[in-house]
Formats: structure tokens, sequence, C-alpha cells
């Protein structure tokens, strides 16, 4: 996987580029700083995947983006930040990027999120999932994975890996419209507001457990 990546710290490129080339299926072919780098590289490389900042010195990384998506880049998008700012976190999956890690994700935590987003699917730092329940402290009452039944338990984990209603019926073997069903269930017994926030449920609460060849 062929990868850029764009911070305006020195010290941050370096360590990430380190931490990538630990990995032999993943590349840095390059390092921009600002926004105008940054496109220059990306029509340059065409990379597989773009690691950004989430803000970039005066500039915003999302924006960034958004600009690079409507010139036409096909890259998948991973925001790298240290902000757990709900605002920041709803930005970003509004713009549509693959991936949402924080800063003080550990190296093998990284490397396993680009492995995913490889995959085509979607990753969000778990981390992530305790900013959002803090926004929604009446929440916090509804952990107990006993309401659900085995089957939603089930559909549950499947989720926390990323996959598509479609995906979850071919691995249970039901229908897609029992997968809807069961996902209904789910969000309304743990009061989660959609899909995104029980996958993030199922990895904080180690269900998922992920094998990478």
């Amino acid at each position: 996987m062929n990868v850029v990546i764009v911070d305006d710290h020195p010290l941050v490129r370096r360590g990430l580029t380190s931490i990538l080339s630990l990995d032999g299926s993943m590349r840095v072919l390059g390092e921009a700083t600002n926004s105008k780098e940054a496109m220059e590289l990306l029509q340059a490389t065409k990379p597989d995947l773009a690691l950004v900042d989430l803000r970039l010195a005066d500039e915003s990384g999302l924006e960034l983006i958004s600009e690079a998506i409507r010139q036409g880049s096909t890259c998948k998008f991973v925001v790298l930040t240290s902000s757990t700012e709900e605002e920041d976190f709803k930005r970003a999956k509004e713009t549509g990027v693959d991936g949402y890690v924080l800063k003080e994700a550990l190296p093998e935590e990284l490397i396993h999120a680009l492995k995913i987003i490889s995959k085509g699917r979607k990753y969000y730092d778990p981390g992530v999932f305790d900013m959002l329940m803090k926004t929604n402290e009446h929440r916090e009452k509804v952990s107990d994975f006993d309401v659900l039944t085995p089957k939603e338990r089930e559909v549950l984990i499947e989720l926390g890996r990323g996959l598509s209603n479609k995906e979850i019926s071919q691995t249970l073997f039901v229908t897609e419209f029992t997968v809807k069903k069961h996902v209904s269930q789910i969000l309304a017994k743990l009061e989660l507001a959609d899909r995104t926030q029980a996958a993030l449920y199922a990895n904080v609460k180690g269900l998922v457990k992920y094998v990478i060849h």
C-alpha cells in the first residue's frame, strides 16, 4: 500500500514514516506540510492512502481532503488528530474520510487501522467512542451486553468488524432483511444513534478480535 503523509510537524512526519516502514506492505511515497504541497504530492504520486493531520498550521486538513476529492482524487483519506471534539469527528465523517485515528494511538494500532481501511472498511479510533458517549451521559447506564439476544450479539460483533449488512448476512447465514431487523434492535436496546456508534461500542467493549495476515 502506497502512502503519503500530510502534517506540519517534522517530528510527527518522521515518526509516522518510521512506524509505517516497520510494515513490509506499506511504502511512504512522500510528505507534505501544507495544502499546496499536499495537492501537488497527491497528483504526482497517486497514493492508495493519505494520512492527513486535522489541523495544518492555519489550514484545515478536512478542507484539503474535500478539495482533493473534488478534483478527482481516488485515494483513501485518514485523519490523524489529537482532537477529541465531537464536532471535529462529525465534520470528518461528513467529509467522507475513511478513517479517524487519534495521535495517542500505539504504532501497532495505527498499522492495524490502515490495514482495515485498505480492505475497504472504515476505521474510527475507539477513543472516539468515549468522546461521543461523554456527550450523551444518560446513555452510560446502558452498557450491559446481556440486553441483546445471542444473534444480536453476533451481529454487533460483525458491525464492529466493519461489515455491511450483506456481508453480515453471508457470514451469519441469515437474510439481509433479518440483519436489518437485528441492527435496529441493537441500536434501540443500547440507545445508540447509528451503526457507527454500534461499531465503536463493540470495539471499546473488546468484543471484536481481528486477525491480520
